[in-house]
């Protein structure tokens, strides 16, 4: 079997890479130019593919990015921290995608696994299972949500198994350094003050390392449809800054300020896992 990647040198990317070689997978890995050195030790079973703009790239290039491919995890998005939520950047990631999915039929692909996200969803309503009502409230949002509807009839009518992943919160090794995990971290290691708003929010928090195992399982088995990648496990965040706060013994350090909620940052995010593998 051999597997398209996109978004390869990300943050859940690499880790998915990873997570296919550690299984004898070949490999196909799409990166932005300057990128490669992610991939630094050699393996016979990578093959890079490097761009200047994945989501600039045309339906003719994706399908023989995809020749002899077998399955495409999608997961290239913009996701730049404090920015991706309102950004038109997402717009482009839509019609981008479009087109890899055009080139993915002209291949013959057989089965392309989405990357979605909680924020889909009606965040009213906790916890969240798959059959929880759509509601997307950011244009980040709406274009996953519209891609995967757009998908769902695209391969449905081509007989393509589709899979769309929808992501909860995640951290760990290569995660970005203005994320909130690392920001704790970076900050008491320097003995300085953190200041966070909210402690009682509840969110859903899954290692990225669990992530990718999941999200490889998913794309080398035969289920279709949508599944939550999460935790399934709620955890203050005031809970979450402990437990950090624990390994530099620096609780003092540890501010919370007055927060204002809003419709995209909802009190309590928690999923209901389906992966079932």
């Amino acid at each position: 079997m051999k597997i398209l990647v996109t978004g390869a040198s990300g943050f859940v990317g690499r880790h998915v890479v990873s997570n296919l070689l550690d299984k004898q997978i070949e490999v196909r890995a799409i990166v932005r130019k300057g990128k490669e050195s992610f991939f630094k030790n050699k393996n016979l079973k990578l093959e890079l593919i490097s761009t200047d703009d994945l989501f600039k790239e045309s339906a003719d290039w994706f399908s023989k990015q995809c020749n002899g491919i077998d399955a495409v995890i999608h997961i290239a998005w913009y996701a730049e921290p404090e920015k991706y939520l309102k950004s038109f950047k997402n717009v482009d990631c839509l019609v981008g995608s479009l087109k890899l999915a055009q080139g993915a039929i002209k291949a013959k692909v057989k089965r392309f696994i989405g990357i979605g996200t909680c924020f889909e969803y009606d965040l009213s309503g906790v916890p969240l299972s798959i059959n929880t009502p759509l509601n997307p409230l950011s244009i980040y949002a709406y274009t996953k949500v519209a891609l995967y509807k757009e998908l769902s009839q695209k391969f449905f009518e081509r007989s393509v198994e589709f899979c769309w992943c929808r992501l909860f919160y995640l951290f760990g090794e290569g995660e970005d350094k203005r994320r909130l995990v690392p920001y704790i971290h970076n900050k008491l290691s320097k003995g300085e003050t953190v200041e966070l708003t909210n402690g009682n929010k509840i969110l859903d928090y899954l290692n990225v390392c669990e992530a990718s195992q999941m999200i490889a399982e998913i794309a080398l088995s035969d289920k279709r449809g949508p599944f939550n990648i999460c935790s399934g496990k709620p955890i203050t965040i005031k809970e979450l800054a402990g437990q950090i706060a624990d390994i530099y013994d620096r609780h003092d350090l540890i501010k919370f300020v007055t927060h204002t909620n809003s419709l995209t940052d909802p009190e309590c995010v928690l999923g209901i896992p389906n992966h079932g593998l």
